[in-house]
């Protein structure tokens, strides 16, 4: 699954290459598109009556259920086959992280019936089930389904008590004896909603001939399976899947695997589909809509097509592309051909992710599979790519082989975040794509510099814990690590490891220790030692580097952004250069501290100490998941190498955000920040140029309320650092220009823009008044439409709302999902907190998809948060109704993090005290340590006795 956003920009278009992410998934319910509504199972014919005298006689009521039990501590996972508790009724199973293994699915045969008008779905289940030990109870999950008690048998025996426990959304049948042992038929029959949350079984609108139309999607990843029908609805409960569809005639009807055969009575076409291989609940997929498609061939001969609403199937071309050659590279690279006969990617309207890895039948949002050559951005471009090779890398490392719980998602998402920048790699070697997963890096050590982070392994208690793991950790940190060890092991030893582990585990599951078995085998390496420390326990170190003698003296300690150490320990991978990339020196820092003769870093080394060219870099080009804090006489030597055009793109980079991430921990000041800011005035790099901006902005939203009487002079440095490249670039695209420059010219634009600067500002207005009156001119194309909106905004007010007007036309006769997330993105970017309100309340019309929601949110700035607070705090209720559970938590990060008080901090905390909930309680609590974190960060900006001379200095050189 890909995030809704990712650490490289939107699709709003700034210009940094999408992967679909700002934060952390702020708006992603995980994969599946989340929470909120009624989650109550309502049970049909008789059932209400027999189950409500029962939980009576158990001192409980269907309808009105008091309180679960206090959850207990969740004992280790118990094997498939196990003797089952003693248990004297259904409450027994309240409360359990998972579900009993005494009876598991083997089969699923399915049908289902969606009505696209009334928006509901009717259903029946016949579930081969196997019974291993002694039980008298089936214990499975569902949600938000009517299940018709009377229907409800197994193996002919109706059960004598049927329970559904809201909290932990299973359904207990108890029977009157112990059930036989070995396999027998569960089948039922259930309706349900075609719900408006993007989770589960649900509706997505979209226009055809001018009329709105509701096509039915599924987005079941990662506990939502259970929404559309009875199920064992966990990753390790492998089954096959038959599905039958019922649908109109005129209905494209999709499913994972490829039609058997279909008939068409009356109404209705009825649709049987090829049975599945085993696999998990969370990967079966149905689409019903009108559709169109483009198709092509891998040298395989698998089929992939790529399908649309009807009229935009060629904007599927640059997918399909990426997808053919993505499924040729990972079969050769994996050494197991693709698992299934065919492949369909989707483009869905309303979609909570970014996109969704179903097998066989891959759903994205329309931003991030479908590209125009005329009103794309060039990051969408490189959006989509990263995007579809993210996706089918899942058909094998996720798919085909599936973790075993959700404590190992980093499996299925760490894996392919690195496998995805692999591919795209490999076909567009132009892009530099190695150097950009330097942002995924920077996501990832930023969340793991908090106290609230988490192991990449986190223990998962229950259901409602699960979307809030889908984050920079499990993605980003767990790509950084994979990365590591594979520069640790060798690209060559590594790619043959993990094809015996895709070989030895398909089609079952599997923990982290099998990987790390597998690698150690093949490689001789003591891998499960080395990552045990990266994967079992949260955060990552600092090495603080000193210079003694001919001696370099490191030593590690946990780094934290609230300036403590913590107490882990960590197998560091270390790699040291001195003078020159020829020579480096590879090592693990076992314990917390070590001593290396420079002569072992380089031959030439102890006799360049004095001399000019002399330099030490650890974590050469950032292959390590680690911060670097050198000495003053090492920092010095380093800044000289910088400026002397000595060092690596991707050490330019890593040397920026640790300086960065150490002056927001206040073990360095921003004084020296900024003349390291200021080194790379010359700087010609797309990626350390958007590096160089992330830390600029930060920097000056940081100065509004550390140094207000500086901040006009800081920001004007900043703008003297990123002008140059920019006035390079200049507005308009160069024939035959990079890749790389059409990603960087929005990125400078849209950040002199937010600076400030007025001649830019100026330009853009001129350049979207003439964009306004002519929708093809060439003055505005895609990539540099967001500086251009950014700055026609800073002009608007109530009485002169011309531009804003503009603006709401442009979206509202956009056809184009980029283009309307460009617009969405810039109009709460104002200094007229009434246009803000009027921007934050549109999210409760019906004009914003739920799913764009947090572009909105994007506009947000400094001038504007506390009439944004205001409006989250008064409209809390209204967005609880409207808005799923997780992206609740997408609020709070965008609004929450724009303070820097500990006093602000506080009375978030006591508005959320009454309002929390499991599925954003991480992410409330990552917020407020942001806030203190900034808070600890202006009190030692403040302290600092050289800033203003500093910033005064470097605003008069040359």
């Amino acid at each position: 699954m890909q995030r809704a956003s990712t650490a490289r920009g939107t699709a709003a278009g700034s210009g940094a290459a999408l992967v679909l992410l700002a934060f952390v998934s702020l708006f992603l319910p995980g994969a599946s598109g989340s929470g909120g509504g009624g989650r109550k199972m309502v049970l049909g014919g008789e059932a209400r009556g027999v189950v409500s005298r029962y939980l009576n006689n158990k001192g409980a009521n269907v309808e009105a259920a008091a309180p679960p039990p206090p959850r207990r501590a969740p004992a280790p996972s118990p094997p498939v086959v196990a003797s089952p508790p003693v248990v004297a009724s259904p409450g027994q199973f309240r409360g359990q992280a998972r579900l009993p293994r005494f009876a598991a699915p083997r089969r699923y045969d399915l049908r289902l019936r969606p009505d696209l008008v009334a928006c509901t779905f009717t259903g029946a289940a016949a579930v081969t089930v196997a019974v291993s030990a002694p039980t008298r109870f089936l214990v499975f999950n569902a949600a938000d389904l009517s299940v018709d008690r009377a229907s409800i048998r197994f193996r002919d025996l109706a059960p004598k008590e049927v329970v559904f426990f809201d909290d932990d959304e299973i359904l207990v049948l108890g029977f009157s004896n112990d059930l036989p042992l070995g396999e027998g038929v569960l089948s039922m029959k259930f309706n349900g909603t075609l719900n408006d949350k993007m989770r589960g079984f649900y509706r997505s609108k979209y226009k055809y001939k001018g009329q709105m139309k509701n096509m039915a999607v599924t987005q079941f990843e990662s506990v939502d399976a259970r929404r559309c029908f009875p199920c064992w609805d966990e990753p390790a409960f492998k089954a096959k899947f038959k599905l039958t569809l019922e649908v109109p005639p005129g209905m494209v009807a999709l499913s994972n695997m490829p039609i058997a055969n279909q008939t068409v009575t009356g109404p209705v076409k009825t649709i049987s589909y090829e049975e599945s291989p085993l696999m998990s609940t969370y990967l079966v997929a149905i689409v019903v809509g009108l559709l169109e498609y483009i198709e092509g061939v891998t040298p395989e001969g698998t089929k992939i097509r790529v399908y649309t609403q009807v009229g935009k199937s060629n904007q599927g071309k640059f997918a399909l592309d990426v997808g053919v050659k993505s499924l040729h590279l990972y079969k050769d690279y994996f050494g197991t051909p693709y698992p299934l006969p065919k492949l369909d990617m989707v483009a869905i309207p309303d979609f909570a992710a970014g996109a969704m890895e179903n097998y066989g039948l891959v759903t994205f949002r329309e931003v991030a599979l479908l590209f125009d050559e005329e009103s794309s951005s060039e990051s969408s471009k490189q959006n989509i790519a990263i995007t579809v090779a993210h996706e089918l890398a899942h058909q094998w490392f996720g798919n085909l082989v599936t973790m075993e719980w959700w404590t190992h998602l980093w499996l299925n998402e760490g894996f392919a975040t690195w496998m995805s920048h692999l591919a795209v790699d490999s076909f567009f070697p132009q892009w530099n794509i190695w150097t950009q997963f330097l942002d995924d890096t920077t996501a990832g050590l930023k969340l793991d510099s908090l106290e609230e982070s988490h192991p990449i392994e986190v223990e998962i208690h229950h259901a409602s814990e699960v979307d809030e793991i889908f984050d920079a950790i499990s993605y980003d940190k767990g790509a950084s690590v994979i990365r590591m060890l594979q520069n640790y092991l060798g690209a060559e030893r590594f790619q043959k490891a993990l094809a015996s582990y895709i070989r030895k585990f398909a089609y079952s599951n599997a923990k982290t220790e099998d990987l790390w078995a597998v690698l150690e085998e093949k490689s001789g390496e003591p891998v499960k030692n080395l990552m045990t420390t990266w994967t079992k326990q949260q955060g990552y170190p600092v090495i603080n580097a000193k210079l003694k003698g001919n001696y370099l003296e490191l030593e590690q300690a946990q780094f934290l952004l609230d300036g403590s150490f913590g107490h882990g320990m960590w197998i560091v991978p270390i790699t040291a250069g001195c003078g020159s990339y020829d020579m480096q020196k590879k090592f693990l820092l076992k314990g917390k501290s070590d001593r290396l003769d420079i002569k072992d870093i380089a031959s030439q080394c102890g006799n360049q100490v004095k001399g000019g060219n002399f330099w030490i870099k650890l974590n050469i080009n950032q292959t390590g998941f680690y911060r670097v804090q050198y000495d003053d006489k090492l920092s010095a030597a380093l800044q000289n190498a910088l400026q002397s055009k000595k060092l690596s793109v991707m050490d330019k980079i890593g040397i920026v955000e640790d300086s960065h991430a150490l002056s927001m921990a206040c073990k360095q000041t921003l004084t020296s920040l900024l003349r390291l800011l200021y080194a790379y005035r010359e700087e010609a790099d797309y990626s350390v140029l958007s590096h160089i901006n992330i830390v600029s902005l930060s920097v000056a939203k940081i100065s509004v309320d550390a140094t207000p009487g500086l901040v006009g002079d800081i920001k004007q440095l900043l703008i003297k650092i990123l002008l140059p490249p920019s006035v390079k670039l200049g507005w308009d695209p160069k024939d035959r220009e990079s890749h790389l420059d059409a990603l960087l010219r929005p990125v400078l634009l849209v950040a002199l823009v937010k600076l400030g600067h007025d001649k830019t500002i100026n330009e853009g207005v001129r350049r979207f008044g003439i964009f306004v009156h002519d929708r093809n001119t060439s003055l505005l194309p895609p990539d540099t439409r967001k500086a251009a909106y950014l700055a026609a905004m800073q002009n608007v007010t109530s009485s002169y709302r011309v531009a804003y007007n503009d603006l709401l036309k442009v979206y509202r006769e956009s056809d184009e999902a980029e283009e309307k997330a460009r617009v969405l993105s810039t109009l709460c970017h104002c200094k007229d907190n009434n246009i803000v309100l009027e921007s934050l309340n549109l999210l409760f019309t019906n004009e914003v998809r739920s799913q764009d929601a947090y572009y909105v949110l994007q506009g947000l700035d400094v001038e504007s948060r506390e009439t944004a607070w205001l409006w989250l705090k008064g409209s809390w209720d209204r967005i609880a109704k409207k808005y799923t559970d997780t992206q609740e938590g997408g609020f709070i990060r965008y609004i929450v993090t724009l303070f820097s008080s500990n006093e602000k901090a506080e009375e978030f905390s006591g508005f959320f005290a009454t309002r929390k909930k499991p599925e954003f309680q991480r992410a409330l609590k990552q917020s407020l340590e942001n806030v203190r974190v900034s808070a600890r960060w202006i009190q030692g900006i403040r302290s600092e006795p050289r800033l203003a001379q500093t910033v005064q200095e470097l605003l008069r050189r040359p």
